[in-house]
């Protein structure tokens, strides 16, 4: 279902009270209750649960049994049972409604809509004819009540992210993750998500070794693509030689190009090498997040300019 532009919310947004920064350590109730509407109308409501829709019983069952397994818990808190038997969906949302982690919430919001980006685009879904737009304004849905509560995560490309910007992330990482789709660069897509996953972690170090990851296998992708020799096990800096040589980038952008290399070498591989890639002695290295989506945000950019020049 869309999102609306009811009285209240035209009225916040006139007298400009609107979340105008990302807020990260809580997931707000009605969020919460709002995403249940999703789930409702996409995955079953209590009706197709009590039914015989055995799709809807074995999709809420999926995602308790396998939140269930990764706490080493039998049974999620707060789950009930409903005339001696089970009921996922009403331990489902019981859970996601009382859980006031931020991160376990994530859990079963990331897991719940895996399951309607994956399972419920079928046709034998509740044997619907349009599936698969349903699953697409459902994850829409999502992310516009994200955006509606300044809460800085989106689902994207099957996991949460994190986010801190909406421009750069709508104009450089969503463009990033979208060229790193193709079948050739799922090893960098994978490496790209995992840095945005420890960067929500706050795993900033990891973050800043997964960015220079994804972007060396860009860097060696594009060389394999093209025939150029290169060193499997070339640094970041030996591979934007390479690419300099074989003249990617027009010459006439020369100085342009160059001034794009010193700050990727003076931003994401240095990042990486001087503070999260060796040892750090006997004093705690402590990286700031604003580094580290400095970094993210640059390698997203770097990728995306870097894919469409070699097209």
């Amino acid at each position: 279902m869309a999102t609306l532009e009811i009285f209240s919310k035209r009225q916040k947004k006139l007298c400009g009270d609107v979340p105008d920064i990302y807020i990260y350590d809580t997931i707000p109730k009605p969020l919460k209750v709002q995403i249940v509407h999703i789930w409702r109308d996409t995955l079953g409501d209590d009706r197709d649960y009590r039914g015989h829709y055995t799709d809807v019983f074995d999709a809420y069952k999926f995602v308790v049994e396998a939140l269930c397994r990764e706490y080493g818990v039998f049974s999620l808190p707060t789950g009930i049972k409903q005339y001696g038997n089970r009921n996922y969906l009403e331990e489902l949302i019981n859970y996601l409604l009382n859980e006031d982690d931020p991160e376990k919430a994530l859990d079963a919001i990331e897991l719940s809509f895996q399951v309607i980006d994956k399972f419920s685009r079928r046709y034998e879904y509740l044997g619907r004819s349009q599936a698969s737009e349903l699953a697409d304004n459902s994850i829409e849905e999502l992310n516009q009540r994200f955006r509606e509560h300044g809460v800085g995560f989106q689902y994207l490309e099957g996991e949460i992210i994190r986010i801190d910007s909406q421009l750069i992330h709508s104009e450089v990482v969503k463009p990033a993750l979208g060229l790193l789709r193709a079948p050739e660069f799922v090893g960098a897509q994978a490496e790209f998500l995992k840095a945005h996953e420890h960067y929500r972690h706050g795993n900033n170090k990891e973050s800043l070794s997964e960015c220079l990851k994804a972007f060396e296998s860009v860097m060696k992708i594009i060389c394999t693509k093209r025939g150029w020799s290169h060193d499997p096990n070339a640094t970041s800096k030996a591979l934007l030689d390479v690419i300099f040589a074989n003249g990617l980038i027009p010459k006439f952008w020369q100085q342009h190009f160059n001034s794009l290399r010193s700050s990727l070498e003076t931003g994401i591989p240095p990042a990486r090498n001087r503070l999260g890639g060796h040892g750090q002695g006997s004093d705690v290295i402590e990286i700031p997040p604003a580094i580290v989506a400095y970094v993210l945000h640059m390698t997203a950019s770097a990728i995306v300019f870097l894919c469409e020049m070699a097209g």
